[in-house]
């Protein structure tokens, strides 16, 4: 029964990372110091995820469940990380940011893939 939980559960982590409503005014960040500036300190969160971005280049929270841990650099304009969320690794992907308020997006594949929304806390 576990083996059918977790083979379940990576699909479903995978589509809760996809997911996004629609925002109303995005603000493209391209810069680090503006990103860190919003993420420092706060928890990134939506639909059973709960992430934090550290200044030190880690990734921490949980997921469903399962502890997620990664790693995060900024290169190009751009939020590039790596995550790994129990049984399911992200390979590293460089994604858009863009910020609406206390609502943070991430774009995958260098804004052409599938879009994550969080609230900022």
């Amino acid at each position: 029964m576990p083996l059918r939980i977790a083979s379940f559960s990576a699909p479903l982590l995978a589509s809760l990372l996809a997911a996004a409503p629609a925002f109303a005014d995005l603000a493209r960040i391209t810069d680090r110091a503006a990103f860190a500036g919003l993420v420092q300190g706060r928890e990134l969160s939506r639909l059973g995820v709960s992430l934090r971005v550290a200044l030190d280049g880690s990734i921490t929270g949980r997921a469903l469940g399962r502890d997620v841990t990664g790693t995060w650099t900024w290169e190009g304009g751009m939020f590039c990380r790596t995550l790994d969320a129990g049984d399911r690794l992200f390979a590293r992907n460089c994604q858009v940011v863009s910020v609406d308020g206390n609502s943070i997006r991430f774009h995958a594949d260098q804004g052409t893939g599938d879009i994550a929304d969080f609230r900022i806390r």
